[in-house]
């Protein structure tokens, strides 16, 4: 059975495109105010990017089990939560709200926050990341439908 809370003493994987990149860094600031670790997976400014660029190396990352869970901000959430959903061992969750960022990790076991910038405000973000981080996983009766999730 998988972990049922994240290893906060790991880094938490963050990345987004342009149009996340504002929140991204709002992010950073808050997760490493609270005395979380980040690791930032790009971009780097507000310039045209394509979001897979930034998504596949975020998802890898939290797949390896180096890092505690993994955070993806566009203007959507549509594309990365497209592009990290591609690999085996993600679950990413696209969340607008409080209860979706909770439901996303108590009965999804969702291991990426997918924000979507251009539709929360920062305030928001950040206290869905809270909850995100915070949120353990139920397991029981969810446990049986997220290990039919996998293609393989």
């Amino acid at each position: 059975m998988e972990q049922t809370t994240f290893d906060l003493a790991l880094p938490v994987a963050i990345g987004s495109d342009h149009a996340g990149f504002a929140y991204k860094e709002e992010v950073i600031s808050y997760l490493e105010g609270k005395g979380l670790q980040v690791e930032d997976f790009g971009t780097h400014s507000v310039d045209s990017v394509d979001y897979p660029d930034f998504a596949h190396p975020v998802a890898n990352a939290v797949e390896s089990g180096g890092y505690a869970y993994g955070i993806l901000i566009c203007g959507s959430a549509n594309g990365v939560a497209i592009t990290a959903n591609k690999h085996q061992g993600i679950r990413a969750a696209i969340c607008w709200g409080d209860e979706l960022a909770r439901l996303a990790r108590s009965h999804n076991n969702a291991n990426v926050l997918c924000i979507p910038a251009r539709f929360v405000d920062t305030a928001t973000a950040k206290e869905m990341v809270d909850i995100f981080g915070e949120t353990p996983f139920e397991g029981g009766r969810h446990m049986n439908r997220v290990s039919k999730i996998a293609c393989s």
